[in-house]
């Protein structure tokens, strides 16, 4: 299927790119009005943009059916302050509740039965059962269209940040399976991040990988290995000395290739990388 933007009503465009960018954390925004008036309300067009300064942004767009904005963007043209709060598991429903559009003026933290907590340095509340809050300063607002479905970046600086104790791990870290985070997918599709959903992927930082290119022919043209496979082959800065297989692995070996190209695999999944290749390498 090939897409042109321009051909697609809004509507069905808004359904296809929410599906294919995802999953999308959620900025859980809560704003205040001139006349004090507080806001709570989540996005999911959210995400970090620089660390010096440390600055988020996130996405109200103009309603896509009638072209209005949201309260949200109201208020942070009064008043521009607001604090950005994490959406975990636990707190999905209530996020969810406080996304309907209530009228002006409605409190959303009682309508979805979150607590209100005084921020210390800016006027908005932040949500008391959010994981990590941010209170930040409001530091441009840029439209990008005046039609329905155009959106706003709200560029926010962090001045603070609130970090619950109960998801942090031993090192003072970030645990990301006690944050337990959820994000948006499309249509009424949620992520949950967390569990085996989480693995890890080691960084190419200082070490440059061989590379695909490099990895010998016979593993590159596996019928067993898949992309993934072959990418944490490729990874590696360099081989690893042979070692002597054991008895068990060189029964496996002498079956052939594809069940020595299983048993690698299977080193692969586990992480055991350096195994991996000194099995391949025979």
């Amino acid at each position: 299927m090939i897409i042109r933007p321009a051909d697609l009503p809004i509507p069905k465009l808004q359904a296809y790119l929410q599906s294919a960018v995802s999953p999308r954390p959620i900025a859980f925004v809560s704003s205040i009005d001139a006349e004090g008036n507080v806001n709570l309300s989540p996005f999911s067009f959210f995400n970090m943009f620089s660390m010096n300064p440390p600055i988020l942004v996130f996405s109200p767009s103009r309603r896509v059916r009638n072209n209005t904005i949201k309260h949200t963007l109201e208020n942070v043209v009064e008043v521009d302050e607001v604090v950005i709060n994490i959406v975990n598991y636990d707190m999905v429903q209530q996020t969810s509740l406080a996304s309907c559009e209530f009228a002006k003026g409605v409190n959303e933290f009682v309508k979805s039965g979150f607590t209100e907590v005084k921020s210390d340095l800016v006027k908005p509340p932040r949500v008391g059962e959010s994981p990590v809050s941010f209170e930040c300063k409001v530091k441009q607002v840029i439209p990008l269209g005046t039609e329905g479905g155009a959106g706003n970046l709200v560029i926010c600086e962090v001045l603070l940040m609130h970090i619950h104790d109960s998801v942090l791990d031993e090192n003072n870290m970030i645990d990301p399976h006690k944050l337990d985070t959820v994000a948006r997918m499309g249509q009424n599709y949620y992520n949950r991040a967390s569990g085996e959903s989480v693995f890890v992927v080691p960084k190419p930082n200082e070490k440059i990988g061989i590379g695909y290119d490099l990895l010998p022919e016979k593993i590159r043209t596996s019928k067993i290995l898949t992309g993934n496979d072959l990418g944490m082959l490729a990874n590696v800065d360099q081989l690893p000395a042979k070692r002597q297989l054991s008895t068990e692995e060189l029964k496996i070996v002498n079956q052939g290739t594809e069940s020595l190209h299983r048993l690698a695999q299977h080193y692969l999944k586990q992480g055991k990388i350096t195994e991996a290749w000194q099995l391949l390498l025979q």
